[in-house]
């Protein structure tokens, strides 16, 4: 099992999550982040940190989103990882732009 970056996080890109990985799994992408499913230990110290809830096991993702999982091995393989808290997005698309 791994866990999965999905839709929400798209335009968003709070990295709470990324900087909690205790095996610096979280990749940058241009607009989101991606998990590196070799590397994730499945530890969960990710999710409660994700104030978008776009973060799933990869057994739990939604239907609507299940192309998140190819797209998070696939493109976690070519992004660079991250492990700090950056400014996030927000204001330009995401869905819980509160935050």
């Amino acid at each position: 099992m791994a866990y999965v970056v999905t839709e929400p996080c798209r335009n968003c890109k709070y990295t709470y999550c990324a900087a909690v990985c205790p095996v610096e799994a979280f990749r940058e992408g241009t607009d989101c982040l991606y998990i590196e499913p070799s590397v994730c230990i499945d530890c969960n110290k990710c999710r409660p940190e994700c104030p978008v809830e776009a973060i799933y096991p990869d057994f739990e993702v939604p239907s609507i989103w299940q192309s998140w999982i190819a797209e998070n091995a696939l493109k976690s393989k070519h992004s660079p990882a991250i492990i700090d808290v950056k400014v996030p997005l927000k204001g330009q698309g995401c869905i819980n732009s509160e935050y």
